[in-house]
């Protein structure tokens, strides 16, 4: 026998032994939601809440929306290659964020070259920032905020 032939026996017995199982699997947003979808409690402050709700409405509204819904279009970006606003309400990409990182967009701005969110750390205080924060996680639907709190809460 070649070892030619040997070599490609072998890669036969090889690739013989692998089953699906091994393989990997593209899954879909909707199935690791699903995997993720725990029930998580919500322990929000209600009057944190209610706060946070005040405030959107005083500074982030006019941009994000009334109930934070975005733009229309929000991932097409604007003649000059920026994006609009985004939904802050779960069906966006803000849920895939730390806190921290909320917070600090919140606090210095969208990155300049592809977004004009500006900075509001002279506007608002941190504790503001906190407020709203978790108001925008009060809207999310259960499978996000699960979802967000086993990646990011549970560290």
């Amino acid at each position: 026998m070649s070892i030619r032939f040997m070599w490609l026996i072998g890669c036969a017995i090889i690739t013989t032994g692998c089953n699906e199982t091994q393989q990997p699997q593209i899954r879909s947003l909707n199935d690791i939601l699903n995997a993720n979808a725990k029930q998580v409690e919500r322990q929000f402050n209600v009057e944190q809440v209610k706060r946070g709700a005040y405030i959107f409405q005083a500074h982030c509204e006019s941009c994000h929306g009334k109930n934070a819904q975005g733009t229309p279009d929000w991932r097409t970006p604007n003649a000059d290659g920026k994006f609009p606003p985004p939904p802050l309400d779960g069906t966006a990409h803000t849920w895939h964020h730390s806190t921290a990182v909320l917070k600090n967009t919140i606090l210095k701005g969208g990155p300049p070259e592809v977004s004009t969110m500006p900075a509001w750390e002279n506007i608002l205080t941190e504790q503001q920032v906190d407020d709203v924060i978790v108001w925008i996680k009060s809207l999310w639907p259960d499978k996000i905020y699960a979802t967000w709190y086993q990646n990011f809460e549970e560290r």
